[in-house]
């Protein structure tokens, strides 16, 4: 096989890792925060793919506006669904398994109302940038040069706000110690209603990314979601560092799996090498075992 393909087939790995960092680093915030599983969070970058699909037919808008304007609603969404849905629960008994309940649930009423409100067919968007970046022999769409930046860019930017901001230390204290971060003035609740909502802003941005390369349905958001779990579980659950390093290793070996055997073979490959970390490391990449 030529070396180029090889490369090609890399890149495509490396911008798909970043997509399902996206994705892993939303579920990683929320259970951080909260430690529940959002069973909806699929929902929500089914969401940010149908949202820009409608904006761009109904309105024309440009995409600068229309992704911000789809990410921004869909923030809105998930606060709305951890106030009405999870907060409820808090402090009940039962919250190990009530929460995925509820999320499963949601799941389930989002995806069967965007069946019954736009149709079983799958539509398609336009790349957001037409024509291909050509590096000697490797060849790369530019809307994936432009998936990798925008990744890049919002990976970066959500470190360095959970890392070096008053928000993002509030958030890290509740994730460590909800009564103490109580007792020191933070709105806890708050805290939680606003991690849901990036966490599904999170996962909109990645379902506008990704819609022009895998369309447009009511059941997009399964299969990201399978794979945002198996990220969080490589990379360890609760980890920034972990989902980001996690999806990036889970985009490269599809890839690989793809160029050497077929694309049947890549969730097959994706499965034995999260079995065989965490046969080294059970708690995953960056995490840390729970007594």
């Amino acid at each position: 096989m030529p070396w180029f393909i090889v490369v090609e087939q890399l890149l495509n790995g490396l911008v798909l890792g970043a997509i399902y960092a996206i994705m892993a680093s939303g579920l990683s915030l929320i259970w951080g925060s909260l430690k529940m599983l959002n069973f909806a969070h699929g929902e929500f970058y089914m969401l940010g793919g149908y949202g820009l699909y409608l904006l761009l037919l109904y309105t024309g808008l440009p995409l600068w506006v229309a992704v911000p304007i789809c990410v921004a609603a869909v923030y809105l969404a998930g606060w709305l669904v951890e106030r009405a849905f999870v907060q409820p629960l808090l402090d009940k008994p039962g919250w190990d398994v009530s929460p995925l309940i509820a999320t499963l649930g949601i799941s389930i009423v989002l995806q069967n109302l965007a069946l019954r409100l736009l149709g079983e067919r799958i539509q398609s968007l336009p790349y957001f940038i037409e024509g291909t970046l050509a590096l000697g022999s490797v060849r790369i769409a530019w809307h994936r040069v432009l998936i990798l930046l925008v990744s890049g860019l919002v990976i970066a930017a959500f470190v360095s706000i959970l890392k070096k901001t008053r928000l993002g230390m509030a958030l890290r204290a509740t994730a460590q110690d909800r009564d103490a971060a109580t007792l020191q003035g933070i709105n806890v609740r708050g805290v939680y209603a606003m991690t849901f909502g990036v966490s599904a802003g999170l996962a909109a941005l990645a379902g506008t990314m990704l819609a022009p390369i895998f369309s447009v349905s009511p059941w997009m958001g399964a299969a990201l979601l399978g794979k945002a779990f198996v990220v969080c579980v490589l990379g360890g659950l609760g980890s920034l560092e972990g989902a980001i390093v996690g999806g990036v290793i889970l985009g490269t070996v599809e890839s690989l799996a793809v160029v050497l055997w077929s694309s049947e073979w890549k969730d097959v490959v994706s499965f034995i090498v999260l079995i065989g970390v965490l046969w080294i490391r059970p708690a995953g990449l960056f995490g840390t075992r729970e007594w």
